[in-house]
């Protein structure tokens, strides 16, 4: 993992401030692809959830921890991989490190909304 911290921190692996350059670039294209994604699978996710009537939140929540899940199995996966030589596509291991990092991060925000939800509801007064 030193090689891949090596070229997170912005270190000589990709030349600098280039390498940092490439870096959010790559970041702005996961994000891009994430939103086109989201904006594909909405009108599928909410049909079948109107059809069946069976679409339960912890359901839901489940299967995309699992998603979450799944992606930084991935990213690690292929970190190995290439740590050990098995690939050389430095680009893929950042993408899926970015990939995970995003899904983290959307999980984490969710996490928070739901606590401080929780939290108001538990403020009110009976």
């Amino acid at each position: 993992m030193s090689a891949i911290g090596g070229i997170a921190g912005g270190g000589s692996a990709w030349g600098g401030a280039s390498g940092l350059r490439d870096i959010m670039n790559l970041r702005a294209q996961i994000i891009e692809k994430s939103q086109i994604l989201q904006q594909i699978h909405s009108p599928q996710t909410q049909s079948v959830g109107a059809t069946s009537g069976q679409g339960h939140f912890t359901d839901r929540l489940n299967d995309a921890m699992q998603s979450v899940n799944t992606s930084q199995q991935r990213a690690d996966q292929l970190t190995t991989a290439y740590e050990t030589g098995q690939t050389q596509d430095v680009a893929k291991v950042m993408l899926a490190r970015q990939e995970a990092s995003v899904g983290f991060e959307a999980t984490l925000q969710v996490r928070n909304k739901l606590l401080s939800a929780y939290q108001d509801i538990m403020k009110m007064g009976v």
